[in-house]
């Protein structure tokens, strides 16, 4: 059986449905996104993405939220955090987030996706108005601060190796959509969000 230069058999085609993602963006009232939130761990991305999937929900919005731990008890359980599994935890989610845009869902993603080059390629897996890079934008020293789960005492104990920021780098977004202030309130990132969504207009408020 021949395969492609992407490892994929020429016998498998991509199935078009009779159920097309616009069809089902006409019946939500709303176009399908990602919401690619990236930050360093402790950042609040997690926190912001939870809130945005709330407030978009109780505006009738159609929306999920991917979050990293929760995908790592699943689809990447398999995966541990070397530099090729972190690369390979990012390919799948956004292969998967991709699939949930198709489906008309604005998706709200919380990963700290520290490589530049991962977060381009799930870039290129949408149309240019599908894809919104998000930085949550936190001083490691805040971070270190918050520390929900004591990772970053860990990791500089060193029992805990490739963790981001401190023997792992993170490479900042150079042109988010949005540049979001960690320090800030949560609600103001979350208006900005929002307004952002309006602007774009993948959804539309009544006043």
């Amino acid at each position: 059986m021949d395969t492609l230069e992407n490892g994929l058999s020429d016998n498998i085609v991509w199935h078009s449905h009779n159920v097309t993602r616009q069809w089902r963006e006409q019946r939500n009232g709303h176009k399908g996104a990602v919401l690619w939130l990236t930050g360093l761990s402790g950042s609040g991305k997690s926190t912001l993405a939870g809130v945005i999937e709330t407030q978009l929900a109780n505006l009738g919005i159609k929306t999920y939220l991917l979050d990293g731990d929760n995908v790592r008890h699943g689809l990447c359980r398999d995966l541990g955090f070397s530099d090729a599994d972190r690369q390979e935890n990012i390919r799948r989610i956004g292969e998967v987030a991709k699939l949930m845009v198709d489906a008309g869902l604005i998706v709200a993603t919380a990963f700290i996706s520290p490589y530049q080059e991962d977060r381009q390629r799930v870039r290129e897996l949408f149309e240019p108005d599908q894809f919104y890079e998000l930085y949550v934008d936190t001083p490691i020293e805040v971070c270190e601060k918050r520390d929900p789960k004591g990772l970053y005492q860990q990791a500089r104990a060193g029992k805990i190796t490739h963790f981001t920021g401190i023997d792992s780098p993170y490479q900042p977004p150079q042109n988010p959509e949005l540049h979001l202030d960690g320090l800030r309130p949560i609600h103001d990132s979350l208006a900005q969000v929002i307004q952002l969504l309006q602007q774009r207009n993948i959804i539309s408020i009544a006043n």
